[in-house]
């Protein structure tokens, strides 16, 4: 088994390789790809030293399975050259998550769809994959009508840079702004890029993938995408319409089954799921769940997950694991 993580010295990259030895996933060979400024330093993984290659070597070594986390431009110029030559790409980008040839996958949710000819797979964007592993469920069981859903995104979504700046700024120390705003001790109310529909693509992206997922155009989901000056994980804040009558007991026992999802729900002990917590895990975890009183068949909830494991690196892990035990690669 000859693995590729491209974009390896990044927050991801380096999330997924640490996510490769925890799961020990069996590789023969590890190639780890960057940029053209990083081809030829050494760094270690697990007490082994492993020289950084171009994309073009890369390519020529012919690996079984890419992890790409490398950014959109590098995934739509390179993905192809890479299956090309019969490598399963699985890309944490946004390029290929809504093209109509490419599935969008969560493991635990739609892992079924794929088959030996999908060359190139798509990870969905970190605040989707943590939401739907809560409303799959739920959707299966009380059909979902609207949801909305407030996000309280960890500055790791934007990278080392907005790291960087957050930790400068708490020292009272001038950085590289990766934000338009100071982000320490505030909220910035701003994912990604405006649209035309004065939503953000962060936004937007979760309206979009949630449909393609669960395969239901009829599902309607609005969103609002905060960045706040937290480290672990994202949060959201979510209110769900079913069309069916539902018991609150029923939706904890049914969020309790689902495969990586962890219920922290008891106010009586102020138990509740918190980035702080979420951080370094790979499961989702949801709490605060209650009836929203002022609508029929409505329901509040919140649910945190660490955006750069199950948000990123171990989903994208978990799809190879998928391909591998299924004989797709």
């Amino acid at each position: 088994m000859k693995v590729a993580v491209v974009g390896a010295t990044g927050m991801v990259g380096q999330v997924m390789l640490d996510v490769l030895s925890e799961r020990n996933f069996k590789i023969d060979e590890l190639i780890l790809v960057a940029s053209e400024r990083s081809v030829g330093k050494q760094i270690k993984v697990q007490d082994k030293t492993h020289t950084i290659k171009s994309l073009a070597d890369a390519v020529d070594a012919k690996p079984d399975i890419a992890l790409f986390s490398a950014g959109g431009n590098t995934s739509l110029e390179w993905a192809p050259k890479f299956a090309a030559v019969g490598t399963k790409v699985i890309d944490n980008s946004s390029a290929w998550r809504m093209h109509k040839d490419h599935k969008l996958i969560i493991p635990e949710i739609n892992a079924n769809e794929l088959t030996s000819k999908d060359f190139i797979i798509a990870n969905p964007n970190c605040s989707t994959i943590q939401l739907l592993m809560v409303l799959k469920p739920l959707h299966d069981k009380f059909n979902i009508k609207r949801v909305v859903v407030s996000t309280y995104q960890s500055i790791t979504g934007t990278g080392l840079k907005a790291v960087k700046q957050l930790e400068a700024e708490a020292n009272n120390q001038s950085a590289e702004m990766a934000y338009a705003y100071q982000i320490h001790k505030n909220a910035i109310p701003h994912c990604d890029v405006f649209l035309e529909n004065d939503y953000t693509k962060e936004e937007m992206k979760l309206t979009n993938e949630t449909k393609k997922i669960l395969g239901d155009q009829n599902l309607n989901l609005v969103a609002t995408a905060v960045r706040i000056p937290v480290v672990g994980g994202h949060s959201e804040s979510v209110n769900i319409e079913f069309e069916n009558a539902f018991d609150v007991a029923t939706v904890k026992q049914t969020l309790k089954q689902m495969p990586g999802v962890t219920l922290q729900d008891n106010p009586d002990v102020n138990t509740y799921p918190m980035p702080i917590y979420a951080e370094g895990k790979d499961d989702v975890f949801v709490g605060r769940i209650r009836r929203d009183f002022t609508l029929e068949n409505g329901l509040n909830l919140w649910i945190v997950a660490d955006n750069l494991r199950k948000g990123a690196a171990t989903n994208a892990v978990q799809i190879a694991e998928y391909l591998i035990e299924h004989k797709l690669v």
